[in-house]
């Protein structure tokens, strides 16, 4: 699975990073990004997780 973070809808609130820190990350100017190329089987779980619980919707599937 393959994973973006839309800039325009994100509004940095960590939710993301907070439940899969292996996939997203809060850049330096405060918004998310997906940090892995493609999110490994072992991670998909929670990556699933983390996009469902966007606050705005915008992490998307690639």
């Amino acid at each position: 699975m393959k994973l973006k973070v839309n800039q325009d809808l994100c509004i940095g609130c960590g939710a993301c990073q907070a439940i899969c820190d292996e996939v997203f990350e809060i850049d330096d100017k405060g918004y998310a990004k997906v940090i892995v190329d493609e999110v490994s089987k072992s991670n998909e779980e929670d990556a699933i997780d983390a996009k469902e619980g966007c606050p705005t919707g915008a992490i998307e599937e690639k």
